[in-house]
């Protein structure tokens, strides 16, 4: 077992931000609902409090058992995790006077201490709370402050418990890396051998054990999650690995036949399946976005399990879920508002009777690829934009036909190959047109049209969590917006979202 970190969230939209730069220290972590705390055992070696939405005031507020924790073991609580802190032990925790959010300076660093040891006077750091600690217990004593807040940082005297009011995870917290590695590396004693390397080697161990002779089915999306899960399957049990690759007509232009090419070069076992008659026919007249979803990801359990059934002895189905899908299939107070169903998590029907294998279910995206990458999955692979599992489903605002996936598939490629030949390609997180069910009054020669309107849309990302719009040249926009109107039939006006996430979603259905 990995040397581990654990992150108890309350929460925090911050969170799994504060998982990424531990795992950037190399070194494991994991993240449970603070109300479902595991068992703690010799290779939890810290424990991280996260921020929340919640005051400690609420009568509601999370209240954790900290009783196998603190005082046993490094405990480091962040924003409302200082606050819970210092409140149940005695301080005081009021309303902030004025509300502090964003930047500002650490004006008092003790330096001796060894949770902010080789931080600068002054260095910036991300505030971003409504509460703020008034007072604190006798056996506090602060180790940082700002202007506005006296206690930005705290040490229970005598045992190895810290707290700090800013978020030393995001951006803006200029020397946020070095707070956390003292607290994870010097403090908590982790040695920073959780890489890429030990992790290809652990799991390939570790699937050789759990599958042993077994056949293993595995549906592949032509994505970077499957293609990897793939990879490290293939390397454990080899010709056990059957993989299946659905059509389901929601694909990219050329995706299907150029996808079971590069697979069938990485000396996968694959079967390809043109499924795209019947995803149109169960898909017909449906407009709702969830249905959509829905009777997509039926249908291709249903392909799915008919191929699957067509291989003896299957006994696993693997899965490319990975850490954010596991996540946020978790609450924190109970169920949590669905955004929209997740195609990997919990989606298994019970007539199918397979065992789940999901060898990347602890892994980050880019975590993901950095594995692929030392698997020796090429670049182009590694580097694809995310796409989403119902595929152009959900990027036609409507109800889906033949025709207007040709539509889609005919934008999307002009677009996502003007991205590659202008060099802005690898610049962005993800790409995609939208087809919108809107038609508008156009002009072309002298006759008055009255065709489709297409969105394109691209994002800059690190995990899909927040999103900002990509500021694309003019003059490229300019360009692709002339070639879609004057090569795909059907189409006579091009917008482009300028919406970020939140509160934009990436994908708009």
């Amino acid at each position: 077992m990995h040397q581990t970190i654990l992150i108890l969230d309350f929460g925090s939209q911050y969170t799994q931000l504060i998982a990424r730069r531990v795992r950037e220290l190399n070194v494991y972590c994991e993240i449970h609902p603070y109300n479902k705390i595991p068992l703690i055992n010799e290779n939890i070696k810290g424990v991280i409090l996260s921020g929340s939405p919640f005051s400690v005031r609420d009568k509601n507020a999370p209240n954790p058992d900290l009783s196998q924790i603190k005082g046993k073991m490094p405990l480091l609580g962040v924003c409302y995790g200082a606050q819970y802190l210092s409140h149940v032990n005695g301080g005081e925790v009021t309303p902030s006077s004025t509300r502090e959010y964003g930047r500002a300076n650490l004006n008092y660093i003790d330096h001796e201490n060894e949770l902010v040891s080789g931080m600068t006077d002054g260095t910036q750091v991300w505030m971003s709370h409504g509460d703020t600690i008034k007072t604190i217990p006798e056996n506090f004593k602060i180790i940082a402050s700002t202007h506005d807040v006296k206690v930005g940082g705290f040490k229970i005297e005598n045992e190895d418990t810290y707290g700090i009011q800013f978020h030393p995870e995001v951006y803006h917290t200029t020397e946020g890396m070095i707070l956390l590695k003292n607290f994870v590396v010097d403090i908590c004693k982790c040695d920073q051998s959780w890489t890429p390397d030990s992790f290809i080697e652990t799991t390939i161990q570790e699937l050789k054990n759990k599958i042993g002779e077994e056949k293993v089915v595995l549906g592949l999306s032509g994505g970077v999650d499957s293609s990897v899960a793939a990879m490290l399957l293939h390397k454990a049990i080899g010709k056990q690995l059957h993989c299946i690759f659905v059509d389901n007509g929601l694909l990219r232009k050329h995706e299907f036949e150029d996808v079971l090419e590069s697979y069938k070069g990485m000396g996968l076992n694959v079967k390809g399946v043109d499924a795209k008659e019947l995803f149109y026919s169960n898909l017909k007249g449906i407009k709702e976005p969830e249905a959509k979803r829905k009777a997509i990801g039926k249908t291709f359990i249903e392909v799915f399990d008919r191929q699957a059934h067509s291989i003896e002895d299957v006994k696993w189905l693997a899965q490319g879920t990975i850490y954010p899908d596991v996540i946020e299939s978790v609450s924190v107070k109970g169920p949590s508002a669905t955004i929209k169903s997740h195609h990997n998590v919990g989606g298994l029907p019970d007539f199918m009777k397979l065992k789940i294998v999901e060898p990347l279910n602890n892994l980050f995206k880019d975590e993901v690829r950095r594995v692929g990458r030392t698997l020796g999955l090429k670049d182009e692979l590694l580097n694809r934009h995310p796409f989403p599992g119902p595929g152009l489903g959900i990027r036609i605002l409507s109800d889906i036909t033949p025709e207007k996936v040709r539509i889609l598939q005919e934008v999307d490629y002009i677009y996502i190959e003007g991205l590659k030949s202008n060099d802005l390609y690898d610049k962005v997180w993800q790409a995609g047109a939208i087809l919108l069910p809107v038609q508008s009054v156009g002009v072309m020669g002298d006759e008055r049209t009255y065709e489709n309107v297409v969105a394109l849309r691209c994002v800059g990302s690190t995990d899909g969590m927040t999103a900002d719009w990509s500021h694309l040249p003019y003059e490229f926009l300019a360009k692709i917006s002339n070639e879609i109107i004057n090569k795909v039939k059907g189409v006579n006006r091009v917008v482009y979202d300028i919406s970020s996430k939140p509160p934009a979603t990436i994908e708009w259905e």
